[in-house]
């Protein structure tokens, strides 16, 4: 008889929402939260889950701050809280892309169009 172990390490998003004005970038933006976490599976089964670290991106120029820990487990649990400024500690920094992509076509531009000139579709 074998066994087949396995450990890796995932990822989940949670569904939340909270529009804020990015202190990275001064754009309006949301809040996406999302824990990585290690798994040991036992049969492709995940049986244990450790090292649980909450992280928020924003939207606007995708900054990625890692959260109070306390906050996210209440996140997870699916309570209505709000991240605050004092909740955060920057471990990535963003970037704001010049560059406009259509999801239609794919068509890149750095110009300011509202629609595609490829396809017509908004941007």
């Amino acid at each position: 008889m074998f066994f087949m172990i396995g450990i890796t390490q995932g990822r989940k998003a949670f569904e939340y929402d909270q529009l804020v004005i990015c202190d990275h970038c001064g754009s309006y933006g949301r809040y996406q939260v999302f824990m990585t976490y290690m798994c040991l599976s036992l049969f492709f089964i995940p049986c244990l889950k450790w090292n649980r670290q909450y992280y928020v991106k924003t939207t606007c120029c995708n900054t990625i701050y890692s959260l109070d820990p306390e906050l996210g487990r209440r996140i997870a649990r699916g309570e209505a809280v709000e991240i605050l400024p004092q909740n955060l500690t920057q471990v990535q920094a963003g970037y704001k892309s010049r560059i406009k992509s259509c999801d239609n076509c794919g068509f890149e531009t750095q110009e300011d169009f509202e629609f595609c000139p490829k396809c017509g579709k908004r941007f």
